[in-house]
């Protein structure tokens, strides 16, 4: 392989992981922006900022994830 394929290959997996790591949270809030009526989450006190830890839980999970394989 090319020293420019490398470089290629490396620049492709960062941008893949990077948009991994954004996606989760945009899954997560469009589901919630959605406002069904009988999501059980809206009527718990602790609905929403359950919903931001998962969202943070997923992103750092993705970051160490990738981090570890040395694709960030």
């Amino acid at each position: 392989m090319a020293a420019g394929q490398r470089h290629q290959e490396d620049n492709f997996k960062k941008i893949s992981s990077w948009a991994a790591i954004l996606f989760a949270p945009t899954l997560v809030g469009t589901i919630y922006g959605m406002n069904f009526r009988e999501m059980p989450e809206l009527h718990w006190v602790l609905g929403y900022p359950f919903a931001i830890i998962l969202m943070a839980i997923v992103c750092t999970s993705l970051y160490l994830i990738f981090k570890r394989k040395d694709w960030l």
